[in-house]
């Protein structure tokens, strides 16, 4: 296990909100022995004291569900160092001396090129890690430019792309659903399913992100990586193990058979959009292109929706729609998996079969299966809905990755030909729309997204089903 990490970008939201939270409940769970080191660095000239204070106010705000020493002791005892992550001086500096570290670049993408090519020159110690955020590059050519960058300062084992959605127990709660139960295996195949939506809808609107997210947008934001992952999971053909090699081959299997989309296609199967003024649970939420930060000149959609078909054996025949969006009116984060209907039914006119779907909740955690029995009347058919209430996790997300970057596990990080598949899959997408071959639509906040959505409504939120 290693000992020591080091964080680029200190003092930005990622720090904040998710990997200071993250190692508390590390702390509390009694995962980091007690000569564990936390280097926090970036350009800003805080004292160290300065630094802990700051520290301590966001785990109050963002980690109040972890006990209060393991808080403190986080916060107490996180150095802060002044440093350029892109100086190759002030990361030999930061880094030398010590044995093998992880360096988590906690940084904007852009910043990425420079900071790997620096960490070349300031010479790592043998065994150190590097961990990544999403995205990994903006296109394919930039996908592929930072695995040469990395390849030449670390071996790929020692590379952690990471995609929190992997270590969230409702997304691992897929595989163990599929493969854990032989009531689903075998039904899980386009004989049996007709369509699969992958969708994370919000409430949010851009909350004060257009430093990042005018620059990305939902495409590259939620569908290039965190979507295509809850993908991989609920396509894949069932590894021989959970394991690093055979989990990470049967994902790429996923990503490689993914019918290649033409012009036609992108225009059929693709919508994108961005919110307009509107209202949401009682507040007024301006237009996306009046939000603060963002460049009037801008064409960054909010809504992305893409469909997909995969040529393999277990799912041609079956329709993959990928979703996600702000601003709308409510928060549907699930995994919805739509059975063919029965071939023959019985009962006359006194009834009609819904479909049966079996939803993954993504956030908030839970499963339910909607399915038709018999109603009060000797042959009326009337829907039956099942629940299912997951385990709290042990641990947050970040905690997971967190501990897998510091014991070396990298089955849940990206591997270097996944990160370039899936920006092969969105290339056509990405041009189509840079073209202007699918219209950028708008839709007011708090509706319930463009009119003709190609991924069908939640009945449970009121909203008319596609045709």
């Amino acid at each position: 296990m290693i000992n020591r990490l080091v964080v680029f970008g200190a003092t930005g939201d990622l720090n904040a909100r998710y990997l200071l939270p993250g190692l508390a409940a590390l702390r509390a769970g009694g995962h980091l022995p007690d000569g564990f080191r936390l280097v926090c660095a970036d350009r800003k000239g805080w004292s160290g004291e300065e630094f802990r204070g700051w520290a301590a106010e966001q785990l109050d705000r963002h980690a109040g569900s972890a006990p209060a020493d393991a808080r403190a002791r986080v916060a107490g005892t996180a150095e802060y160092r002044q440093a350029d992550a892109t100086d190759s001086a002030d990361l030999a500096s930061l880094i030398g001396g010590e044995g093998p570290v992880a360096l988590y670049l906690a940084l904007p993408p852009a910043v990425f090129p420079g900071s790997i090519t620096a960490l070349g020159r300031a010479g790592l110690p043998a065994g150190s890690r590097i961990v990544l955020e999403k995205p990994f590059g903006e296109d394919l050519a930039s996908a592929r430019e930072l695995n040469r960058l990395l390849a030449e300062v670390v071996p790929e084992q020692a590379v952690f792309r990471v995609d929190h959605f992997l270590a969230m127990t409702t997304v691992q709660n897929l595989l163990g659903s599929r493969l854990a139960n032989r009531v689903l295996e075998p039904l899980w195949n386009s004989a049996h399913i007709s369509e699969i939506d992958i969708v994370w809808d919000e409430s949010l609107a851009l909350e004060g992100r257009a430093g990042y997210y005018d620059g990305v947008g939902a495409l590259k934001d939620m569908v290039q990586n965190h979507l295509f992952q809850v993908l991989c999971l609920v396509a894949m053909e069932p590894p021989l193990s959970l394991g690093e090699r055979d989990l990470r081959d049967r994902k790429i299997d996923v990503l490689r058979s993914i019918r290649p989309l033409t012009d036609q296609d992108v225009r059929r199967r693709t919508r994108r959009a961005r919110y307009l003024a509107g209202g949401i649970g009682g507040r007024e939420v301006p237009a996306y292109i009046d939000e603060d930060g963002v460049d009037p000149r801008s064409t960054t959609e909010t809504f992305a929706e893409v469909e997909l078909h995969l040529e393999s054996w277990r799912w041609s025949g079956t329709t993959f729609r990928l979703r996600s969006g702000k601003a709308l009116k409510h928060d549907r984060k699930e995994v919805a998996v739509r059975f063919r209907p029965v071939p023959h039914l019985p009962f006359g006119h006194n009834g009609e079969a819904l479909p049966n779907v079996l939803r993954f909740g993504l956030d908030p955690e839970g499963m339910t299966l909607a399915l038709t029995g018999i109603g009060s009347g000797a042959r009326t058919l009337t829907p039956l809905t099942m629940t299912a209430q997951m385990e709290a996790p042990d641990l947050p997300a970040y905690g997971r990755l967190l501990l897998d970057v510091l014991h070396g596990n990298a089955a849940l990080s990206i591997r270097s030909d996944e990160a370039e598949e899936a920006w092969r899959v969105l290339a056509p997408v990405m041009s189509a729309w840079a073209g202007d071959l699918v219209p950028l639509e708008g839709y007011p906040a708090g509706s319930g997204g463009p009119a003709d959505a190609l991924v069908r409504a939640d009945p449970q939120h009121g909203r008319e089903a596609r045709p």
